[in-house]
């Protein structure tokens, strides 16, 4: 299928690795012009290497509201500008209720929430003026499904989900898509890393059987940036293999 992605630019915020270079690697293979960001910078120009010759390599921080809008401004720079924007971050540390303190708040929300606010102030108003955008956030299933000692994320990530669904209902009518996937179990580096590279004990809880597939998550975040997705938008799609069992 073809997507009617061919020129189209996309910035992919912390696609050096995992779920975010394989969005845009799904991207760049439909014709879409890439810049991507990581903070290693052997990391992320090895990964834009990997993208194609086209692909560009950003060292930014998209931890903090500065970092997400300089990622935005130097991909439209090195672009000519951004029709698609892809947002995602790595996760606060770990903690409960209890063992969390206060002074710890702040830099989550930075991270998870105000990256993805200030990524989209930087990029929407152009897509609205041209009449065509894609904005597409990486989440986590932990917004319609707390997880256990992440309070942080949990909390961080469910206000950049209440936001995402104001903006998409604002910028509706300019043509500007906005939408967000809520990633369970994938086999990344890092879940890899965490499960010693047995994924078994990962995949036991996941009604499919194995934990995704990086690549068959960018491929669906790739359909939900195409022109066949125009009608989609203010959406929340979990892709965890039917980890999430509620009706809603």
């Amino acid at each position: 299928m073809d997507l009617g992605l061919t020129g189209r630019r996309a910035a992919v915020a912390a696609a050096s690795g995992g779920l975010g270079l394989a969005t845009a690697r799904a991207l760049a293979a439909e014709g879409v012009r890439v810049a991507i960001c990581g903070r290693d910078r052997e990391r992320v120009e090895q990964a834009a290497a990997s993208l194609g010759a086209d692909a560009v390599a950003i060292v930014a921080d998209v931890g903090t509201p500065d970092g997400a809008t300089g990622f935005v401004q130097r991909a439209q720079e090195a672009l000519g500008g951004v029709d698609i924007l892809v947002t995602n971050a790595g996760g606060p540390p770990p903690g409960t209720f209890e063992s969390t303190g206060l002074d710890a708040y702040p830099a989550a929300l930075d991270l998870n929430l105000m990256s993805v606010v200030a990524m989209c102030k930087a990029a929407v108003p152009p897509m609205r003026e041209r009449g065509w955008g894609r904005v597409l956030a990486i989440t986590s299933i932990s917004v319609r499904q707390p997880i256990s000692n992440l309070i942080l994320s949990n909390t961080a990530r469910a206000g950049a989900t209440g936001f995402l669904k104001t903006l998409a209902l604002e910028v509706a009518g300019d043509g500007v898509t906005v939408n967000s996937l809520q990633p369970g179990l994938h086999a990344t580096d890092r879940l890899r890393t965490l499960h010693g590279g047995d994924l078994s004990a990962a995949a036991a809880g996941i009604p499919v059987g194995r934990v995704g597939d990086p690549d068959d998550f960018g491929a669906y975040a790739a359909f939900l940036c195409s022109e066949h997705a125009r009608f989609v938008t203010g959406a929340a799609i979990p892709v965890d293999g039917g980890a999430y069992s509620a009706l809603l």
